[in-house]
């Protein structure tokens, strides 16, 4: 369900827990809601995201986001980082208009290409850091290489397709993608 569109994740949860004959895929999100308004507002980063956000932007590598989330959850996991989010040249959540299709299309990667500044960049030169498979699989549709940082708890067997894969961003060296060493 990772990286899925909100309602096609509510859909799975449903039918994949066989409570769809008692709750439907829009009830389940409206009763979500309620957890997430309270859950969103203490999300922490991973550790190391602000070194590596902070590392690439003083190095003149452009950076943005490129989340399934909807703008208002987005800024309600974001609020207390907008200072390193600020970082980012642009940032495409999953409501924009341009992102026809949830991950794993690479409909939202594609869009992110397109908005940097001085035109679109080849995906061939992008590089995507992700946790969840079907974010992995966008990146690859679109052409991107992905670094993965999966949950521990994740099967080993979703991080084939991934081109590398960590335990945290704290392992990542950026030396190993020919940029500036930290």
């Amino acid at each position: 369900m990772m990286g899925k569109k909100a309602i096609e994740a509510a859909r799975v949860f449903v039918e994949e827990t066989g409570i769809s004959d008692s709750l439907t895929a829009e009830d389940f999100l409206l009763e979500r809601e309620e957890m997430l308004q309270k859950m969103f507002p203490t999300s922490d980063l991973m550790p190391g995201a602000s070194r590596l956000m902070h590392h690439l932007h003083e190095n003149g590598i452009p950076i943005c986001v490129a989340m399934g989330t909807h703008t208002r959850h987005f800024d309600l996991k974001t609020q207390r980082h907008s200072k390193l989010f600020s970082l980012m040249h642009h940032i495409v959540r999953g409501d924009d208009p341009e992102v026809k299709q949830g991950k794993p299309s690479p409909d939202i990667f594609l869009a992110a290409a397109n908005r940097f500044e001085g035109g679109p960049v080849d995906p061939l030169r992008i590089f995507v850091f992700e946790d969840a498979p079907p974010g992995v699989l966008a990146a690859k549709n679109a052409g991107m290489s992905v670094v993965m940082v999966p949950d521990a708890r994740l099967d080993s067997s979703y991080h084939q397709v991934a081109d590398q894969v960590l335990n945290s961003l704290l392992d990542f060296s950026p030396a190993d993608w020919g940029l500036h060493p930290f």
